[in-house]
């Protein structure tokens, strides 16, 4: 029986048994750094503005209700049109999608570290959103087809680690740089780790055909799936002021529902569909993007609202706020090092569940803190149990997300559970931020939100063990990249 044979009988059964390619062929773990590093700057931008809200608020005139489209314009971008730019790395080769977006991604975060005004800043944003569609799904599709077996698994452990593990950084090297700098430099940062991964990528990034043989991007397709998005969420985000049962918010939720269900009819009749109607068939693909969807609007949520209310409420600076959170990346660190140990015994299923259980058992913490909450007895423990379920959950399902997927919709794959991640967060800055403003007080609000937030988490328990199927790398596999 050839090996190829047998890689096939293990997807079939859903349940995967990772055999490592010879040493001398394997991938260079330089390429891995470098896409991990340029993941790490578009995850680290989406948290790390937060602690500098209240500075840029007042630098540039925004008005209270407005801060929040400094992060949602970003995420909402990013993770709106990333489908696209999963689907234009297949059709047009990943490393130029991959250079493309960087080059992009790295200028406009130039132009928004100088912005003069708030209209500048946005517009900036969502040009900075715009590099990250283009440059995550081309990063994780070179990742997947780079690495197999063994080697897929532990890279993809890596990215996950990152994604969670960057928004949390953020917030720490965001109140750093308010702290000793300013807040242009929460932008500025990523131009010289931007052009170092340029000059890099000449040289590490394999090169590469496109793979797929269709040459249309499906505008129609793109068109629908993007404005749903971006409605659905604009329809979140303006209920706080407008109220939940407004003309305003209604009319935006049911324009995002009918574009979005004209997108999956839209698909069903192209000749060359955005998402091909038999990906949706991918039970580990799709279940895992939920999945990634629901954890990331918990996780960026959580950062959002903290953050406002340790410097609002708590009167604490930029700085102590980046550095009250280091518990939390110690936390994710652990969970990681877990997930690598356990998941070849017990399968990823079972991380997720305990995961995401730990994530909403952080967030009753934080919903039951009193208004004026001490560090070590109330915020404390809640970063700690919610940072060892990210560590849990967030590679796991990565890993059972992209464990069986060909390499020809490597870059369509990609980007959904990219757009799972980056809509995510916009979705649960827009949601958690509209329930907490609706309430009397920051610390009112706060505790209604987060006690949506365990609910969400609670959720997302009963969706892995009913829907995301269990991936199990080989126990003792170890990965051939050097």
């Amino acid at each position: 029986m050839t090996t190829t044979t047998q890689t096939r009988r293990h997807r079939r059964a859903s349940h995967f048994s990772y055999s490592s390619p010879p040493t001398s062929a394997a991938p260079s773990w330089r390429t891995l750094a470098l896409l991990v590093v340029a993941q790490f700057m578009v995850v680290l931008d989406i948290t790390i503005v937060n602690v500098a809200l209240p500075s840029i608020g007042a630098a540039l005139g925004f008005a209270r209700s407005d801060l929040q489209w400094v992060v949602t314009a970003y995420a909402l971008c990013s993770g709106g049109l990333v489908l696209v730019g999963g689907r234009a790395s297949d059709l047009f080769g990943r490393r130029r999608m991959f250079l493309a977006g960087l080059a992009l991604f790295t200028g406009a975060s130039l132009v928004s570290g100088l912005a003069p005004s708030s209209g500048a800043l946005i517009a900036a944003r969502v040009a900075q959103g715009i590099g990250a569609a283009a440059m995550t799904p081309a990063a994780l599709s070179i990742l997947t087809t780079t690495y197999d077996g063994a080697q897929r698994a532990t890279a993809l452990s890596i990215w996950g680690a990152i994604s969670s593990g960057a928004v949390a950084v953020g917030v720490i090297a965001g109140g750093a740089l308010v702290s000793l700098l300013n807040w242009h430099w929460v932008f500025l940062i990523n131009v010289p780790v931007g052009l170092v991964a340029l000059g890099l990528s000449a040289h590490l990034l394999p090169a590469a055909a496109p793979s797929a043989r269709a040459r249309s991007i499906d505008p129609a397709g793109a068109l629908t799936a993007v404005g749903g998005f971006v409605a659905i969420v604009y329809g979140v985000s303006g209920a706080a002021s407008h109220g939940w049962g407004s003309i305003h918010t209604i009319a935006f939720l049911g324009a995002g529902v009918a574009l979005l269900a004209a997108f999956a009819m839209v698909e069903r009749w192209v000749s060359e569909p955005l998402v091909a109607p038999a990906i949706w068939r991918e039970r580990a693909l799709i279940a895992g993007a939920a999945t990634i969807l629901g954890i990331s609007g918990i996780l960026v949520g959580t950062f959002f609202l903290l953050s406002l209310y340790t410097q609002d409420v708590l009167h604490w600076s930029a700085l102590h706020t980046g550095v009250s959170l280091l518990p939390f990346v110690g936390a994710i660190a652990i969970g990681v090092h877990l997930t690598g140990r356990l998941i070849g015994r017990v399968g990823s299923r079972p991380l997720i569940m305990v995961g995401m259980a730990l994530v909403g058992i952080g967030a009753i913490l934080f919903s039951v803190a009193p208004d004026r909450a001490s560090y070590v007895a109330d915020l404390l423990p809640g970063l700690v149990v919610l940072g060892l379920g990210m560590g849990l959950a967030f590679p796991a399902t990565s890993i059972t997300a992209m464990s069986d997927i060909r390499e020809e919709v490597a870059g369509l794959a990609s980007g959904i559970t990219s757009t799972a991640h980056e809509l995510g967060g916009a979705a649960g800055v827009a949601i958690l931020a509209a329930i907490a403003a609706s309430r009397s007080t920051i610390a009112a609000g706060n505790h209604t939100a987060f006690a949506v937030a365990a609910i969400g988490g609670a959720a997302l328990v009963a969706l892995a063990a009913i829907a995301v199927p269990s991936v199990r790398p080989a126990p003792g596999t170890g990965a051939a990249i050097h």
